[in-house]
């Protein structure tokens, strides 16, 4: 503080040093910039010697001090959790956050998502449907470059969507555009997406990470429209970007990011309190107090339907046995996981991918799976079944205290679950959907039918539970085509009905997204579809 006294009078924000504001900065960060609490206030007030009065102009002047015009320069450094040798650079193989990170600095898409989850034009001008929703039309940007000087033009935007078609195509999200027949080029920024089904919800889906426009001819190499260029990129190490001062829109604020992992939890957490980095991804549920008690970072914590998940595979045992699945679905302690090992920042998992924050396609009607080891322990006797092995790594919050409740759980009914702890390096290569039980998260999709075509469509790239239910297929691509509200809502409980009774997945618990991020850094959007904003924070984010 300027003056150490007691302070009646209206003070502001500029008044207080940078102690003091960082203070202010990160109260008005945990109520999302909207009413502060009493506590929050007599905090406050406790540290800086104002009286309410003073601390509710603080308040406001501070709120709009951070809404203030960003700042150009500076560097940070990003922590993933995850990273291995499967890093890549070709958008339609995007597995990881890691390679979404990447992806959104280095390319962009035709759409991207506002937090709401509203499809914004981004290299598409505007976009818009037949009548039927059958046929779609995207006008394209004409100012923009790629990094090698090279203008981008319609062939760029048929190159790029066209590779996730066709029976050759090793897009991960084939499964998702099924309902795309083929991509045409009806001007030199102008493009059509001819459809085999109809698909109102298209804009929305062209806004998940793998639909990315890469250079007519290529497969990406680093080389995109993006806010920043790529320097140097080490798969399982890091790469360095630095800001595109040829960027089509405004520009990136930051000068240079560097992106990397830290596979251990504890050691993530540590860098960022020491200010070795300044953005850390999957914050453990054990480390929120530590975070939240520190003057320097905050902990951002976005409610969403990010899964913790145990993924038992179908086309081998134990998970062939519809029963031994049902055991292992029943023996989870759902409210004690939500309440003691998320902390209460996630909700109930009900062994379906679809939650509240899916709107009107959620199926609430859906009866709650509970806890129930009597249950858990008939199934496992039906079964034939008395042992079991779970591959664990920490990809997704509290996810191996999860695995160990249920550990104890089952040993409590004569079951023996064992668990094998794997290295998080290379752990989506090498154990997700190799291992007959294996954990797994999934970032939340745009919409309903993304989210389950990408992980139960029929054949999908992605069916890691390889459970292939031939009316799950049909009912995928006639909801997309149904207008009627209640006949579309019928069609999706159906859906989740499938799942919930037929598929390997076991899913107790949503989290939400928690990352850790340094008080100076600003600008980190919203958007609740993966870490730190979906990824969306390095054009925006800005050091204060």
């Amino acid at each position: 503080m300027k003056d150490k006294k007691p302070v009646s009078g209206e003070l502001g924000f500029s008044d207080l040093d940078s102690h003091h504001q960082a203070l202010v900065e990160k109260i008005l960060r945990k109520t999302g910039g909207g009413d502060y609490s009493r506590r929050d206030a007599l905090k406050l007030m406790m540290a800086t010697g104002v009286t309410a009065v003073t601390a509710s102009n603080l308040f406001a002047t501070g709120g709009q001090a951070m809404a203030q015009t960003p700042k150009k320069g500076g560097s940070v450094r990003f922590a993933s959790n995850l990273h291995g040798p499967d890093d890549t650079l070709d958008p339609s193989l995007f597995t990881s956050s890691i390679d979404y990170m990447r992806g959104r600095t280095i390319y962009n898409s035709l759409i991207q998502h506002a937090d709401d989850l509203t499809p914004q034009p981004e290299l598409a001008t505007s976009f818009e449907s037949n009548g039927n929703a059958t046929e779609w039309t995207f006008k394209l940007r004409k100012d923009v470059t790629f990094h090698d000087g090279s203008p981008f033009s319609a062939d760029d935007v048929v190159w790029s969507m066209n590779r996730h078609l066709g029976e050759d195509s090793t897009s991960v999200i084939k499964s998702v555009l099924s309902s795309v027949k083929e991509w045409k080029k009806t001007g030199s920024h102008e493009c059509k997406a001819i459809m085999n089904s109809p698909n109102a919800d298209l804009p929305v889906v062209l806004g998940i990470f793998q639909n990315k426009i890469v250079k007519n001819g290529t497969t990406g190499e680093g080389n995109g429209t993006g806010p920043f260029t790529m320097e140097s990129f080490e798969p399982g190490v890091k790469s360095v970007h630095k800001r595109n001062e040829n960027y089509w829109r405004k520009g990136a604020n930051l000068d240079v990011i560097e992106v990397t992992a830290i596979t251990d939890a504890v050691a993530r957490v540590n860098a960022l309190l020491a200010g070795d980095v300044q953005l850390i991804s999957t914050v453990e549920p054990k480390a929120f107090r530590q975070i939240e008690e520190s003057d320097n970072v905050t902990l951002l914590s976005t409610p969403a339907a990010l899964q913790v998940a145990i993924c038992v595979l179908k086309n081998t045992e134990p998970g062939s046995n519809d029963d031994f699945v049902k055991g292992m679905q029943y023996i989870q302690d759902r409210e004690r996981i939500v309440k003691r090992i998320l902390k209460g920042k996630g909700s109930l998992g009900n062994d379906t991918p679809i939650m509240a924050a899916h709107g009107a396609d959620w199926c609430s009607e859906l009866p709650q799976r509970e806890f129930d080891p009597d249950r858990a322990k008939s199934y496992f006797k039906k079964a034939g079944v008395s042992t079991a092995e779970v591959f664990v790594a920490p990809v997704a919050p509290g996810i191996e205290e999860v695995t160990l409740l249920a550990q104890a759980n089952c040993a409590k009914i004569g079951f023996d679950l064992k668990i094998k702890k794997v290295p998080t390096d290379g752990y989506w290569g090498a154990v997700w959907m190799n291992e007959p039980l294996n954990v797994v998260t999934w970032n939340m999709r745009p919409t309903a039918n993304v989210q389950m075509a990408i992980q139960f469509g029929p054949g999908a790239a992605w069916n890691d539970t390889y459970w292939n239910n031939e009316r799950m297929g049909e009912l995928l691509v006639t909801s997309l085509a149904e207008t009627d509200p209640d006949k579309r809502h019928a069609m999706y409980c159906e859906m989740q009905t499938l799942i919930h009774e037929g598929s390997g997945m076991v899913i107790p618990a949503f989290s939400n997204i928690n990352d850790g991020i340094a008080n100076n850094v600003m600008g980190v959007p919203k958007v609740p579809l993966g870490q730190l904003g979906a990824f969306e924070w390095p054009e925006f984010a800005w050091l204060a």
